[in-house]
């Protein structure tokens, strides 16, 4: 019993690990294409921790979804898109690090304060049955306005890295 606890920790901290390497190589990469790469290997990390706290159904959705049509879609348009001539530059700079920090701090604050908050007893309790029917009742009536948002989130973030992606020479005036 000892040695499944253990087991299962590890599994759960190789998830972890998983998702922190791919989160590195995502910010860290210089090309595009590694990028994607970084967010593939991420975007599994976190399945692998839906499938591990026992949400298989989410852990597909996470694969399908995020790995099988966003991945492939930024990998698509990498692969439609002109050729880059040069790597990225780093941008973090003088004013550019000093909102980077106040924006990690702010949200590690929001963060914390939000798990100090919370009763973890009594939301435990609130958490219903997972039968597919409860789940497809919460996702159409309860959770509807959450999901939109971050659909909406997301593509603001394919959005804002397709626009930092492209280089100052490819910008033409409107």
């Amino acid at each position: 019993m000892i040695v499944y606890r253990y087991l299962a920790e590890c599994i759960f901290f190789g998830f972890i690990a998983l998702i922190f390497f791919g989160g590195l190589l995502t910010v860290r990469a210089r090309l595009l294409m590694h990028a994607v790469l970084g967010l593939a290997v991420a975007f599994i990390g976190v399945a692998g921790l839906f499938f591990h706290l026992g949400s298989p159904f989410m852990a597909m959705m996470q694969v399908l979804i995020y790995v099988g049509a966003v991945c492939v879609m930024l990998v698509f348009g990498v692969m439609v898109g002109q050729a880059p001539t040069r790597t990225g530059q780093p941008r973090l700079t003088g004013h550019n690090r000093q909102l980077a920090a106040g924006s990690c701090g702010l949200g590690f604050v929001l963060l914390t304060a939000t798990l100090v908050r919370t009763r973890w007893a009594a939301a435990a309790e609130r958490v219903g049955d997972f039968s597919m029917q409860h789940l497809g009742e919460s996702f159409l009536h309860r959770f509807v306005l959450a999901f939109e948002l971050i659909s909406v989130i997301l593509l603001i973030a394919i959005l804002g890295a397709i626009i930092i992606a492209r280089s100052p020479e490819e910008k033409t005036p409107s």
